[in-house]
């Protein structure tokens, strides 16, 4: 199996998700807040603070909470300047990493990614070092109940998606960018509302990391670069055996 779900899949079943439910509810709150400082603050109008606010209630956040980050993207306060910024290097066993981070300080985040790059064994890069190695895409998530694999197929090709990748896990549609809008309007009307719908990378190919202690050493800078509050989305092109990757969250 590969890519960055599963890092994300070991992280859940060993209970780290529960953990960090503060920096989860971090990282929401300044999409929410930039989303809709970004556009108009009405989900129903401006899609990006629609996916922001799907996010937040996927991960259970109160709505008062979701509402107070909507107000101040709106009002336009102080600490809702935010920019983003994407960060592009390479791992161990040569695995390509796009960062993507919202930030009120370019120099912090910037110098606390070098660091995590270079103390777990990668190096960070410049800006479309690696990003030439994935495909830009509109990326919308169902839960597995929320369908068959066929009818979810057949609603996302008719929906205008180029693919759907269905398994225990869920349903992943993938599509242009210039048409998520349009496919997770016409997958809601049938299904209701996504897990999750947003522009997303993905890796063209992949890259077998076979060591086990490169593996292991490229989990830990993931988990690094997650941990960061900055940090709102981390890709990578990883491809790691299943029995490696059973070792490691054991």
């Amino acid at each position: 199996m590969a890519g960055h779900s599963q890092f994300k899949n070991i992280m859940h079943r060993k209970g780290a998700q529960d953990a960090k439910r503060a920096k989860v509810f971090t990282k929401l709150i300044r999409e929410l807040t930039v989303s809709a400082k970004s556009g108009i603050p009405d989900p129903a109008a401006n899609p990006r603070l629609r996916a922001a606010v799907l996010a937040a209630r996927e991960a259970n956040m109160p709505k008062d909470t979701i509402e107070r980050a909507i107000k101040r993207g709106a009002g336009g306060e102080g600490d809702s300047n935010y920019e983003e910024v994407r960060y592009e290097g390479y791992g161990p066993g040569s695995v390509a990493i796009i960062v993507e981070a919202l930030t009120d300080n370019r120099n912090r985040t910037a110098s606390e990614i070098r660091s995590a790059f270079s103390k777990n064994g990668g190096s960070l890069g410049e800006t479309n070092s690696v990003s030439f190695m994935f495909d830009r895409v509109g990326a919308i998530h169902y839960p597995a109940a929320t369908a068959t694999a066929d009818a979810m197929f057949e609603a996302a090709l008719e929906a205008g998606a180029d693919n759907v990748e269905s398994s225990d896990d869920g349903h992943d549609v993938s599509c242009a960018p210039d048409d998520l809008n349009a496919v997770r309007e016409a997958l809601e009307a049938k299904f209701g509302p996504p897990a999750s719908a947003r522009l997303d990378w993905r890796a063209q190919t992949t890259v077998p990391v076979t060591d086990e202690q490169a593996a292991q050493t490229l989990m830990k800078l993931l988990e690094v670069l997650d941990d960061n509050d900055d940090v709102q989305r981390v890709q990578a092109n990883f491809d790691i055996p299943q029995d490696i990757m059973e070792r490691l969250s054991a």
